[in-house]
């Protein structure tokens, strides 16, 4: 360094020596400063010597970095899953507060869809009656329709029966069970609900502006685990 004297610098480098003999890890933890020594000893020794030692090394560092990337996306998604795990159970909490049916299926509609975080949530119950409606306040959240409705918009029209939990992206038909906003979704989870013998099947819908909220590939087993629970509260309620 300008300025420095020769007795001052050697004393600088004296100490350095010592700190570094005294604690390896300044220098074996520091990637930047392992990757300069390697370079200096590659240099030192020449271009027609091949260096095993640092081949070795540069291959670790990139098995280590492959390593470091696959812990972060492990921790990431663990923590993602114990956040969804949590929001399904305080959902589930809330519906078990409802005192009254009026109460379970409004805070489906406004608390529960706030706390899994989708934009429109809707019961849908199918009846015999065509002409079954007027609602009130309800029909904001519970949609009634004819019998074979929710295979049919499960299935997506299709004559294949549809899986239990479907996930898909696109705009909901406006036939569909959101009303005015599903013009505004871009993806949709809907789960079958099984509501008991002699009755007719129901369905679950939540829909969000988000196209990847809900699309195929994602895992169900939250979702299964909420749509077995609901299933449980609702017939209680419709008994």
């Amino acid at each position: 360094m300008p300025g420095t004297r020769p007795a001052e610098a050697s004393g600088n480098q004296d100490e350095w020596r010592a700190r570094v003999l005294a604690d390896p890890g300044l220098v074996l933890d520091d990637p930047e400063v392992m990757r300069a020594l390697v370079l200096a000893s590659e240099r030192a020794m020449g271009g027609n010597v091949v260096d095993l030692r640092g081949m070795a090394m540069e291959r670790l560092e990139s098995q280590l970095e492959r390593l470091e990337e696959t812990h972060r996306a492990v921790v990431a998604a663990a923590y993602e899953n114990l956040s969804s795990t949590n929001q399904i159970h305080r959902a589930l909490m809330r519906l078990l507060d409802a005192e009254r049916f009026e109460a379970f299926v409004m805070d489906l509609g406004s608390e529960v869809a706030d706390i899994l975080r989708v934009d429109a949530l809707r019961l849908v119950l199918e009846s015999g009656d065509a002409q079954a409606g007027g609602l009130g306040r309800l029909d904001a959240v519970l949609r009634v329709k004819p019998q074979g409705w929710v295979e049919h918009y499960m299935s997506g029209g299709r004559p294949t029966p549809p899986r239990p939990i479907v996930l898909r992206q696109g705009v909901p038909p406006s036939t569909g069970p959101y009303g005015e906003v599903a013009a505004d979704l871009r993806s949709e989870a809907l789960m079958r609900l099984d509501l008991g013998a002699g009755r007719l099947p129901g369905m679950l819908a939540m829909g969000s502006e988000d196209p990847h909220r809900f699309k195929p590939g994602q895992g169900t087993d939250l979702l299964a685990f909420f749509t077995g629970a609901f299933e449980r509260v609702l017939r209680r309620w419709l008994s």
